[in-house]
């Protein structure tokens, strides 16, 4: 294993190496090429100028002076007219030369500027640096081909490649030391993680050093010694689960309880209209009506099982955020009028304080109160009352649901926000009741820091009143607080 790693980081070595090789090659050429161009170009630039003021009547240049002058400044000499017409060229016969007004160093030159480019001569197919000066009716130009400076640059680039190589060498030396003592290092690293994954949580790494290495190594020790700790953590977090376990148990039994009932009641009726029932019209569509209705009691009692659940072991997420109380109220109320009117009960708001907060979550509210609603509409006769309020209280904001029912026990009151707890047990079943609303209602205002109670009186109605806080930095009850 110490051979692999030792490989690729060798290999890794040379191949930043040679990038690095390349990188300063080529930017050293391009330097090297633009500084020579440069310097070649004022040269050539002082040459032309030069030219232009010794020649008393540059329009009468022969050929074979052109030459001459070709041969005293070491470029080739070309007169052209500011109309483009070659006049005369020292390596080219000027009468059988393209018209030259486009030529970029002319152009300048025509424009009574100093011009210069590099490009392909057009006449005898080499690259040339041009250099175009204004004389009288025209101007005069010089070129040098590129090809001794790309001589130049080709003796330049091998001194740089074989400075570079020498250079590489003791790079690859010491790299290979460096490569050595890392694969050592990563190898020991790897047989102590190793050790690790087998539940060896006593194995420690030697070092312990000021390097990165012996810093790792007092890291993973440290790793190791914490993982000792979960470990024995969740050994008496398994215990603690059994335990649960054994509550959950307990649960199960008073929930089945519960589902006892309809579900005795939708196999016995399925049964019967299995029997034959199903062919009796004054009966079977009365029997799947009843079956009806307990599928969607165990329905319910199913998501208030869930809600509650979630809850209690403060794993339901809040977003706790200022909501105006009015609209937290109407829009609780828009949501459960359509059910009041069905059983003709009137379903009044008196408007909370115009500027009244509550720091809160909407939704939990909203459920709070379709719940009190829920209930009144319940035990409400048709043609009674409710009525949903709020007032100020302290640095709270109460919110009451007050109603014209049946009413409730005193003896019953204490209890009533208990799990599965029932007044009338007989009558909430049969009004669709799963026993856990109130206990719902109970948990999700205390994890909003509020409190919840009930005043009633047996024959004239009951309120069920609970509170919210106004200040947004009221603190939340700890116990409830969200992930």
């Amino acid at each position: 294993m110490t051979g692999k790693i030792f490989l690729k980081l060798i290999l890794g070595i040379v191949f930043l190496l040679l990038l690095a090789a390349v990188s300063v090659d080529y930017f050293a050429t391009e330097v090297t090429k633009n500084t020579y161009i440069q310097n070649l170009t004022q040269q050539l630039t002082e040459k032309v100028r030069t030219l232009a003021l010794a020649l008393p009547d540059p329009s009468a240049l022969t050929t074979d002076r052109a030459r001459d002058l070709e041969r005293a400044a070491g470029g080739r000499i070309t007169v052209v007219r500011s109309a483009g017409k070659v006049l005369a060229d020292s390596e080219a016969n000027a009468a059988e030369m393209e018209n030259h007004r486009t030529r970029p160093e002319l152009v300048h030159a025509f424009h009574g500027q100093v011009g210069a480019d590099i490009r392909r001569s057009a006449t005898i197919g080499v690259y040339f640096l041009y250099v175009a000066t204004p004389i009288q009716a025209g101007a005069l130009r010089i070129a040098v081909p590129l090809s001794a400076i790309n001589e130049q640059i080709a003796r330049f680039r091998w001194k740089i490649l074989a400075s570079t190589a020498l250079a590489f060498l003791p790079a690859l030396a010491i790299a290979a030391l460096l490569a050595r003592f890392l694969s050592r290092r990563f190898s020991a690293i790897r047989a102590y993680a190793a050790e690790l994954a087998r539940g060896n949580f006593h194995a420690r790494l030697p070092g312990g050093d000021s390097s990165e290495f012996g810093q790792l190594a007092t890291t993973l020790n440290e790793t190791a010694a914490h993982l000792q700790r979960a470990v024995e953590q969740l050994a008496r977090e398994h215990a603690e689960l059994e335990r649960v376990e054994r509550v959950r148990k307990d649960f199960v039994t008073n929930v089945s309880h519960e589902l006892r009932t309809p579900l005795a009641s939708i196999q016995g009726y399925t049964e019967t209209l299995l029997d034959g029932a199903i062919n009796d019209p004054a009966h079977n569509l009365r029997f799947l009506g009843i079956i009806r209705h307990n599928a969607e009691r165990l329905t319910r009692i199913t998501e208030d099982l869930l809600t509650l659940s979630r809850v209690e072991q403060k794993r339901q997420k809040f977003e706790f955020d200022s909501h105006p109380v009015s609209m937290l109220l109407a829009d609780a109320i828009d949501l459960m009028r359509p059910i009041a009117e069905k059983n003709r009960i009137t379903l009044d708001l008196v408007p909370a304080p115009e500027d009244a907060m509550a720091l809160c979550d909407s939704e939990a509210v909203s459920q709070i109160l379709s719940n009190l609603l829920d209930n009144a509409i319940k035990y409400t006769h048709p043609g009674g009352h409710i009525t949903v309020g709020a007032r100020i209280r302290g640095g709270f904001v109460e919110i009451s649901v007050r109603d014209t029912g049946i009413g409730i026990p005193e003896e019953d009151l204490p209890r009533l926000f208990e799990r599965f707890y029932r007044v009338d047990k007989a009558r909430s079943r049969e009004m669709g009741g799963t026993g856990l609303g109130l206990s719902i209602v109970k948990h999700l205002v205390a994890a909003q820091s509020g409190t919840a109670h009930v005043e009633s009186r047996v024959g004239e109605g009951s309120t069920f009143y609970f509170t919210l806080p106004l200040e947004e930095s009221a603190p939340l009850h700890p116990e409830f607080t969200a992930p």
